[in-house]
């Protein structure tokens, strides 16, 4: 689906956002992790899927095999922050949100 066919929603101003510490959002009943990395903007899901607690926000954001990642806080899980795959894991992903900074405002594609 191109850009403009996305229904997007505004979540908080680009200057919210600082480089590389995570914040966290509603989409809809979604807990989202947003995260700004050498100016590339990423979206994951904000839920570590081996504890189901709502952590990756607040996860260490670093590279790994190459990849763009963050840490879980609570086990150390990596996941990439472009695919949303866990490195240690393969059968392990969070879901991936597409992200942009419109204008000066960060934006979540709503599905």
């Amino acid at each position: 689906m191109s850009e403009e066919n996305k229904n997007w929603q505004a979540i908080c101003a680009s200057t919210e956002l600082t480089e590389p510490l995570g914040v966290r959002a509603l989409l809809g009943d979604e807990q989202v992790a947003i995260f700004k990395v050498k100016n590339e903007l990423y979206a994951v899901s904000a839920i570590d899927p081996f504890t189901n607690a709502a952590v990756l926000a607040r996860g260490i954001v670093g590279d790994l095999s190459g990849k763009t990642v963050v840490a879980s806080p609570i086990y150390k899980q990596h996941f990439c922050l472009s695919s949303g795959a866990c490195l240690e894991d393969e059968d392990v992903s969070v879901k991936t949100y597409a992200v942009r900074d419109n204008g000066g405002q960060i934006e979540l594609a709503q599905h």
